[in-house]
Formats: C-alpha cells, sequence, structure tokens
C-alpha cells in the first residue's frame, strides 16, 4: 500500500448530505457517503423515524429500543432530525435545510414527493445547485414509476428468482437482500460521479437510480447472452455460471469446497494438486470442449478424488497450487477468516449503549487509509434536531416553540 507524507482530507470532507431515506438502500447509500468522510444529517418522521429502527433482525430489545439491527448496520456517521414536514414550519426547516446542501437523497415513491413538495423542481427551486439522488424501485418514467418495491419484490421482478437454487426447489430468494445493497452503491457511485460533474459545471442534478436496472447490472452477462441467444437461464444449482465441468461447487470428505476452473492452466493446477498429472495428457479431459463431451467421467473421477481429503485441506492445498478454490462457509465462519480481520473491514460503533455493534464498512480503500468508517454512532431519533436547528439560524426560544407544538421532535428513548 502506498504511504502518503501529508495527511489527506476523507474524500467527501466538506460535502453535506440530506438524507431523507428508509428501509435498507437509501440509509446504506447515505451510510457510505458518511464513512467517505461527507455530513449527513438524517431527516426522520416526528414520533416514528425510520420504519426500520423496530423492525428486522434477531434482538427484540434493540428492535424494541428504536435500535433495530438492521438500521444500525447503516445508521452510523449520522445526525437525525426529526421533524413534521407536512407543516408550514416543518417544511420551512427542510427548506432552509436543503438550502445549505450539497446533496439530497430519498428513496420514496414520487407521488409522496409531490405531496411533500420535494420532488426535484421544488427541491432545485430551493438550491438550483443541489444533487437530487432519487431511489426507487422501477426508476422515473414507465408506467411502474410509483409502484412501492422492496428487495424481495425486485428479486421476483427481474428474473433472478428463477435462476438461483435448483429446479426442483423452484425459484429462490438470495439469502441476504443484496438488490438493497446493490442499489446502494450505485446511487453512492452516482452522487459521487455528479459531485464530480458539479465541480466541472458548477451545476446541480437529479440521479434517477432504479433498483430493477440495478438488479439487472448485476446480472449483466446472463442478461446479454439471452439477447444474443435467446436462451433462457436456468437454475443451476451450484454449478458455475462458466459452465465448465470442473467449475460448481463440490462434495469432499466432509464438507464443499467451490472450484472455479474455467482455463487450461487451471485444469492442469487442479491436476497436479489432486495428484492425477495424467488428466493432462488424457485426450478426454486435453481441452475444455473433450472436457464438455465427457463431463460425466470427469466429475466422477473428480468427486472420487476430492473425497479423500476434507475442504480445509483441499482448500489450503490449492489455493497453495494458484487453483481457484474457496470452501463453503458458514456466515459465523466467514467472518472468522483471517482475512476478513487483516483488512480492518469491521467496524464497532463507538459508545457502550445498544448502539455499539460491529457493523460492515466499505469495500474498498482510497489511499493510506486502514478502512473507511463513520465517526459516529447511530442516533437516536430526533437526537440531534436542537442542534442542527440553532446551525441552521433558529433561536433557542424559536426551538422550543416548535417542539411545544410538535413541529420537530428532540430526541426519543
Amino acid at each position: 500500500m502506498p504511504s502518503f507524507a501529508n495527511p489527506v482530507p476523507a474524500p467527501l470532507a466538506g460535502i453535506r448530505a440530506v438524507d431523507f431515506t428508509h428501509v435498507l438502500a437509501g440509509p446504506a447509500c447515505t451510510y457510505f457517503l458518511a464513512s467517505l468522510g461527507a455530513e449527513v444529517i438524517k431527516v426522520e418522521t416526528v414520533g416514528r423515524g425510520d420504519c426500520t429502527r423496530s423492525r428486522g433482525g434477531t434482538d427484540p430489545e434493540r428492535a424494541g429500543s428504536e435500535m433495530s439491527t438492521p438500521y444500525l448496520t447503516q445508521g452510523g456517521g449520522k445526525r437525525s432530525l426529526a421533524v413534521d414536514l407536512s407543516s408550514p414550519r416543518g417544511y420551512g426547516i427542510m427548506s432552509r435545510l436543503l438550502a445549505q446542501a450539497d446533496v439530497f437523497v430519498e428513496n420514496h415513491r414520487p407521488s409522496m414527493l409531490n405531496e411533500l413538495k420535494l420532488d426535484y423542481e421544488s427541491v432545485a427551486a430551493i438550491n438550483p445547485n443541489i444533487i437530487h439522488c432519487a431511489m426507487t424501485g422501477y426508476g422515473r418514467h414507465g408506467p411502474k414509476e410509483d409502484a412501492p418495491a422492496y428487495d424481495v419484490n425486485i428479486q421476483a421482478a427481474c428474473g433472478l428468482m428463477t435462476m438461483t437454487g435448483s429446479a426442483d426447489a423452484g425459484p429462490t430468494r438470495t439469502g441476504a437482500p443484496v438488490m438493497d445493497y446493490g442499489t446502494a452503491m450505485a446511487a453512492g457511485f452516482a452522487v459521487s460521479s455528479a459531485l464530480f460533474q458539479r465541480a466541472q459545471t458548477s451545476q446541480g442534478t437529479f440521479i434517477d437510480v432504479s433498483m430493477l436496472e440495478t438488479a439487472m447490472t448485476l446480472m449483466s452477462s446472463a442478461v446479454t447472452d439471452y439477447l444474443a441467444t435467446g436462451n433462457a437461464p436456468k437454475q443451476r444449482g451450484n454449478a458455475a455460471n462458466s459452465r465448465s465441468p470442473a467449475a460448481g461447487s463440490f462434495p469432499t470428505k466432509d464438507g464443499l469446497i467451490s472450484l472455479g476452473i474455467n482455463e487450461e492452466h487451471q485444469f492442469k493446477a487442479l491436476a497436479d494438486v489432486l495428484g492425477k498429472p495424467q488428466w493432462k495428457d488424457d485426450t478426454r479431459y486435453v481441452n475444455r470442449a473433450a472436457r464438455m463431451e465427457n463431463a460425466d467421467a470427469l466429475e466422477a473421477e473428480l468427486l472420487a478424488a476430492l473425497g479423500e481429503r476434507t475442504a480445509v485441506e483441499w482448500e489450503t492445498a490449492m489455493l497453495a497450487g494458484g487453483v481457484p478454490a474457496a470452501r463453503v462457509r458458514t456466515l459465523p465462519e466467514a467472518l472468522e477468516d483471517k482475512q476478513i480481520a487483516s483488512r480492518n473491514y469491521l467496524h464497532r460503533h463507538p459508545g457502550d449503549d445498544l448502539a455499539a455493534v460491529t457493523v460492515p464498512s466499505l469495500p474498498f480503500r482510497i489511499g493510506a487509509v486502514d478502512a473507511h468508517v463513520p465517526d459516529r454512532a447511530p442516533p437516536k431519533r430526533g437526537e440531534h434536531s436542537a442542534e442542527i436547528l440553532t446551525e441552521l439560524g433558529y433561536s433557542e426560544a424559536e426551538i422550543s416553540q416548535l417542539g411545544a407544538a410538535q413541529v420537530i421532535e428532540q430526541g426519543s428513548t
């Protein structure tokens, strides 16, 4: 890793983002921005807040305290302002906040944004230089632009479920909300690109992020193959997309190991590691075409060889021999991998209360940084309302009046 003579500021230092999001995809996007140094103000509804605060996860105590593990996962690095946007004074607070912001991130249906006067035209009228990032299930325009959607709906709509699992099991959802987090990454990429564009043009812009199109992008090779050939992808269980006979997941003496044998040099390395050098000269396996034609024979010999040792033993030997391989792990086993610890990928929120949990950080590093992590724990609903309003120019008396009128909420238990 390169070293730098002088510390450099965080990539998004000096950027203020207004986070009007809920559930997973939107909050994850702003968590990524906060982890890169942006100041993020989370705007929540008085008395309710982000719905994810109280649902999901397997920890009822945290969920009951509006600090559920799904909320905590992408809640760090933010301050919370709880405000009634349906009231004129509440909208005035939001307008003042947007006027001083660089980025506005929201993941609500367009009809709701129109009702609240937080559509792009209204927001741009308040601040022409703002970057407005809108995240929706299907994207703006088209017959589904106002349709509600969650990760599970998009997995169904994009065709991924019919490609996952085995034919006997039927369509299968992935075990984690990958479309939510994929969309969050796409939105973060878009915001960063728009900030760079604004630096060149001095103009704000509107970003339209589609969960459905994010899903299609994550399946790009399958989409292209179908459009080019007309062959719809089928459920292949644990077989690799490359369709190579020695690529996929295979049983060993005590578990499964995933192999990615797609190139000639990889097959030769596999033969050496398995102690089967004769495979390299066997006419049945001499090249990919021959191996495809004799796939059943190769699989039978491969299974017999793999059954002689454990998955741990094979993974160690294969990685040492240059064979793309990985033991099939549970999540707890994966998190115990020394590779995870060596990268400082996991980050513990500061503090000693219910918010002090360990969460993932960003999957990349910019420059000589060990990890990009937020600088504060996830906030309680409305925890920073008074602080933020003071920064916006409201007097102490005005803040007290707004609190008494329930236009804002100052902290929650």
